[in-house]
């Protein structure tokens, strides 16, 4: 693809999520035709943004969620500041296709973590990192059957990054098992879903040690600052208008929208 083809995908993709609109499939000139096509696509989404880049997600980091969108490994996308909620604010469900909310361990990176030729180890990773956060991310796609379109679509779709909600720091969190630390999911007061750490490819850690260097692979940079969001621990709770949303982390701290 020419940057040119690159942009036009992007703007063709940003269009509808602008005006919240569904595609079947993208046009063949806009369709990337590998993974790194298909980021060089999702990276023209940020000169939609008048502020810098809040940070990154993590889709697909289980199991079951591989096999619902037909993909063999996780993808990155990007989260945009505009699209940030604050903790126990409202979301606009609008024309939201997913109307899921998601509890995630995010984190805030502390330094860079520039590309490089060797893979980062988690220790280094780590070392990165600035604070631990509760976080609800609601997703959405542009594709009307997203389960469908595949891996280079649903990349250059950013995704399925919509709207996120970030926590409040987490003290002491640095010595606890994440692998082992129990999430609940609550709708209106009331325990909807239950999961533990585990559920983020082994280990929240885990995660974002793979958004690094995946990062890495494709030539970008985590930076200081940025958060990231590593993907579901529960299982995606369903939302409607009108109702309540929070995320239990226990020790961690909790965090909560209110969908309109």
């Amino acid at each position: 693809m020419t940057p040119e083809q690159q942009q036009a995908a992007c703007e063709f993709l940003y269009q509808h999520w602008l005006h919240g609109a569904r595609l079947d499939t993208l046009p063949p000139e806009f369709l990337p035709p590998d993974r790194a096509e298909a980021y060089r696509v999702q990276a023209c989404i940020e000169a939609h943004s008048r502020q810098p880049l809040y940070g990154w997600k993590i889709a697909a980091t289980s199991i079951a969620g591989q096999r619902h969108i037909g993909v063999g490994g996780p993808l990155a996308g990007r989260l945009l500041a505009e699209r940030v909620i604050e903790d126990g604010g409202v979301c606009p469900l609008g024309n939201n296709l997913m109307k899921v909310a998601e509890m995630e361990f995010a984190f805030r990176m502390g330094g860079d973590l520039p590309p490089r030729g060797a893979p980062t180890s988690q220790d280094e990773v780590m070392a990165a990192v600035a604070s631990l956060h509760p976080a609800i991310e609601i997703p959405d796609s542009r594709f009307e059957n997203f389960e469908r379109v595949g891996l280079a679509s649903l990349i250059a779709d950013n995704a399925c990054a919509h709207r996120f909600v970030l926590g409040p720091a987490a003290r002491d969190w640095r010595g606890l098992d994440l692998a082992a630390h129990k999430v609940r999911g609550l709708r209106n007061g009331t325990v909807a879903e239950e999961g533990e750490g585990r559920n983020v490819l082994g280990d929240p850690r885990i995660a974002l040690t793979w958004l690094a260097n995946e990062l890495s692979r494709h030539g970008m940079t985590l930076k200081a600052g940025q958060v990231v969001t590593t993907g579901t621990c529960v299982k995606p709770v369903p939302i409607a208008a009108g109702e309540r949303v929070e995320g239990d982390f226990g020790a961690l701290g909790r965090v909560a929208v209110t969908i309109a």
